[in-house]
C-alpha cells in the first residue's frame, strides 16, 4: 500500500491456498401434482411432517364395500367385509414423498404442476413439462423424478417427458435423471428415451423395473366411503365391528407405485453413508412387500445388457432371505465404456460442478503463471482428497488424477491473447465389481 499519514497500519497475509467445495450431490426435485401449495415454484423440504403442512396430503380413493353375514350353517363362518379399490386416481405424489423418506431421503425440491384449489381431473404432460422448466434456474438440485407419468394418457407422453428431462440434464450437466418402465421392457426400448440429437444424452439417466408393492395404505374419506348404505362414519359410532372390519378391508389394499422415489432415497442413504462414487445398488428397500413382478437371473440378462439398444435397466429384484434389493447400477448408456455405470456419471458431475463453481472466483484474475499455478493446486488438493476417499483408483495420487494448465501445455497464446484459461483434468473414477467372478480348480497332491 502506498502509505502517506504516519499511523499504525494493519495488513493480512493469506497463507491458505483457495480450496474447492464439493457440492451436494442428493437434492431430487419432486414434479407432480399436490394437493394443495404453490403451483411451479421449487420450495425445498426436508421431512414428510413439511411437505404435509406446505402441499397436503393424498387424494382420497373411493372403494366398493361388500359385507358378508355371519353365518352357522352348513358352516361356522364370521361376519366379515371385502373391499375393492375403484379406478386409482393417477396422482402418486404423496405416496412417492412417503417412500422416499422411508429409504433415506432428506432434503428435497417439490415442484407442485397441480394448483393451490386441490386436483385436476388427469395428469397432463405439459404441466409437468411447465414444472421441469422451472428448474432450469435451480442451481441446487442433482436428480430429477416424475412420480405422476405413471399417471400420463399413455407411457409415450412419459417417454416424451423423460427425453425433455434427459435434454435439461445434459444441458445443464449437474443433474441425472431417475426413470421408471411404466409400460412393457420391449416398448421401453424401442419407443422410451433416446439418445438424441447430440448421442450423449442416455448418460444422463437410468431406468428402474418392475413398480412395487408397497406396506402404505391408500387414503380415503370415511364420511364418503359407504358400506351397508351407511358411510364408515356413521358405524365408527353405531357398529364398531362393522366399522373396524371394513377400515382393515380397505387397509388390507396396499399401495402399487413406480420405483423412481424409492431409488431418489437410495441415492441419497448411499450418499451420505458412502460416497456419490458408491453404486447405489445391492440394498435393500424399505416400505416394500415385493416388485409387482419377480425376474430371475436369466430375465435380468436382457435388462442389463442389451446389445441393440444399449438401454440397460436396472431390475428391483426379491432374493430368499435378503429381501427386496436394487440389482443394477446402469445409466441407460449401457453401452458405453465410459458412462455405463450410474456412480461414474454422478461423480464427474458432482467433480465439474464443485471445480466449475470455486474456479468462478479466477474469472478476470490475471492469466499469468502465478494463476495458472494456484488453480492448479486448487483442484490437485480437491482431488486427493477424493481419491483419498476412496473415488479415484490407483496407488498413488499421480496414477489417479492430473491437472494441467498452462501456455503450451493446455494453452496457446493465441489462447491468452483472446482471454481462454483452459484447465484439463483427468480423473480414474472407480467402477463398481458388477460381474465377480470365482475360479476354483483342484490342486493336484504333492509328495
Amino acid at each position: 500500500m502506498n502509505y502517506k499519514t504516519p499511523g499504525v497500519y494493519v495488513e493480512e497475509i493469506a497463507k491458505f491456498p483457495p480450496s474447492v467445495a464439493q457440492v451436494e450431490t442428493a437434492i431430487p426435485a419432486f414434479i407432480g401434482y399436490t394437493e394443495k401449495g404453490p403451483k411451479n415454484e421449487p420450495t425445498r423440504i426436508s421431512s414428510m411432517l413439511e411437505y404435509e403442512a406446505l402441499f397436503g396430503k393424498a387424494k382420497n380413493e373411493t372403494f366398493s364395500l361388500n359385507e358378508v353375514p355371519a353365518t352357522t350353517t352348513p358352516t361356522v363362518k364370521p361376519r366379515t367385509v371385502t373391499a375393492e379399490l375403484d379406478t386409482p386416481n393417477p396422482f402418486k405424489m404423496y405416496y412417492a414423498m412417503q417412500m422416499y423418506f422411508a429409504n433415506g431421503g432428506g432434503s428435497c425440491y417439490i415442484v407442485s404442476a397441480g394448483t393451490a384449489a386441490g386436483y385436476p381431473a388427469s395428469v397432463a404432460k405439459v404441466d409437468l413439462e411447465k414444472g421441469l422448466n422451472t428448474l432450469e434456474k435451480e442451481d441446487e438440485p442433482t436428480l430429477i423424478v416424475f412420480p405422476d407419468a405413471e399417471g400420463l394418457a399413455s407411457e409415450n407422453e412419459a417417454y416424451q417427458l423423460y427425453n425433455s428431462a434427459l435434454d435439461q440434464a445434459e444441458l445443464m450437466k449437474d443433474r441425472f435423471i431417475i426413470m421408471d418402465v411404466l409400460g412393457s421392457v420391449s416398448a421401453f426400448r424401442t419407443a422410451g428415451p433416446s439418445s438424441g440429437p447430440s448421442g450423449e444424452r442416455l448418460k444422463y439417466g437410468a431406468a428402474y423395473y418392475p413398480k412395487l408393492e408397497t406396506v402404505l395404505t391408500y387414503s380415503y374419506d370415511p364420511e364418503v366411503v359407504e358400506v351397508s348404505g351407511e358411510t364408515l362414519e356413521h358405524w365408527k359410532t353405531n357398529d364398531s365391528e362393522l366399522y373396524n372390519l371394513a377400515k382393515a378391508a380397505i387397509e388390507s389394499i396396499k399401495v402399487v407405485i413406480a420405483p423412481s422415489s424409492s431409488m431418489a432415497g437410495v441415492y441419497a442413504k448411499v450418499d451420505s453413508t458412502s460416497g456419490v462414487f458408491k453404486a447405489p445398488a445391492n440394498v435393500g428397500l424399505n416400505y416394500v412387500v415385493a416388485p409387482t413382478e419377480k425376474i430371475s437371473h436369466e430375465d435380468q440378462e436382457i435388462l442389463n445388457v442389451h446389445p441393440e439398444a444399449g438401454k440397460s435397466i436396472n431390475a428391483i429384484r426379491t432374493f430368499t432371505g435378503k429381501g427386496t434389493l436394487v440389482w443394477g447400477a446402469r445409466t441407460l448408456d449401457g453401452n458405453s465404456n465410459e458412462w455405463r455405470y450410474i456412480s461414474v456419471r454422478r461423480f464427474f458431475n458432482m467433480v465439474e460442478e464443485s471445480v466449475k463453481k470455486a474456479t468462478e472466483r479466477f474469472v478476470f484474475e490475471p492469466n499469468t503463471a502465478n494463476t495458472w499455478i494456484r488453480v492448479q493446486t486448487m483442484i490437485e488438493n480437491f482431488l486427493n482428497q477424493q481419491w483419498q476417499d476412496g473415488a479415484l483408483a490407483g496407488s498413488k495420487p499421480e496414477e489417479a488424477y492430473y491437472v494441467s494448465v498452462g501456455l503450451n501445455k493446455t494453452m496457446s497464446a493465441q489462447d491468452i491473447l483472446e482471454g481462454r484459461m483452459v484447465i484439463e483434468i483427468g480423473m480414474a473414477a472407480v467402477r463398481p465389481a458388477e460381474f465377480i467372478v470365482l475360479r476354483f480348480s483342484h490342486k493336484l497332491q504333492e509328495a
